[in-house]
């Protein structure tokens, strides 16, 4: 099979944020589906903190990110845990229902967990969007877009990671960006444009 074209599926990308019983969290997820006119399923990894946080209170918000996201989002929330950082120092956010809301997304819903469908390696959050607003008309951004134009990449949790097939020039070794002009040329200052990681996180791609 041609894993590939699992990217030509519609996603968005969003961050779902929760909290424990100390401090907000969060995570990047792509995997999220309206099912009804007030409900919604969201897929997480059983790896991911913000899944054990959501079984625990039972309610999630998500943040719409558009195209024009802040560069320090995606590497906050999509590759590091929130065991280990508190994810929302220096993020411009709401507070809305203890649940934080990323100031500069397009909109927000907070969500109610009524069910939970588990799989393997993931569960399926089913849940009643409680409430949900606009910020503004930005252009959402599309997993497509994130791949495509971003040059993202997907953590090894994602529901959507496909592991990188083999390729000529440098790949980080935090979240996978292959870099392929001439790397040996670039300024040590240099950091890796997804994950913000230096050039001494990017090794030969094999």
């Amino acid at each position: 099979m041609n894993n590939e074209i699992l990217r030509s599926l519609s996603y968005g990308v969003y961050v779902i944020s929760t909290h424990d019983d100390i401090k907000q969290t969060g995570c990047i997820a792509n995997s999220l589906m309206q099912i009804t006119s007030d409900t919604v399923a969201l897929s997480l990894n059983h790896d991911n903190y913000t899944n054990e946080c959501i079984k625990k209170n039972k309610k999630f918000a998500v943040s719409i990110l558009s195209q024009d996201v802040d560069d320090n989002i995606i590497p906050t929330f999509g590759f590091q845990s929130g065991k280990n950082i508190n994810k929302f120092d220096n993020i411009e956010q709401i507070r809305i229902d203890n649940l934080s809301i990323i100031k500069n997304s397009i909109g927000y819903l907070i969500c109610e967990v009524k069910d939970i469908v588990e799989t393997s390696t993931h569960s399926v959050f089913i849940a009643k969007i409680l409430d949900g607003d606009v910020f503004n008309n930005q252009t959402p951004m599309t997993y497509a877009y994130y791949h495509k134009v971003k040059k993202g990449s997907s953590p090894k949790n994602a529901p959507t990671y496909i592991k990188p097939k083999k390729s000529v020039g440098y790949r980080c070794k935090f979240c996978g960006y292959l870099y392929e002009g001439d790397f040996e040329s670039l300024p040590d200052d240099f950091i890796c444009p997804v994950c913000k990681q230096p050039k001494s996180s990017f090794e030969k791609a094999q």
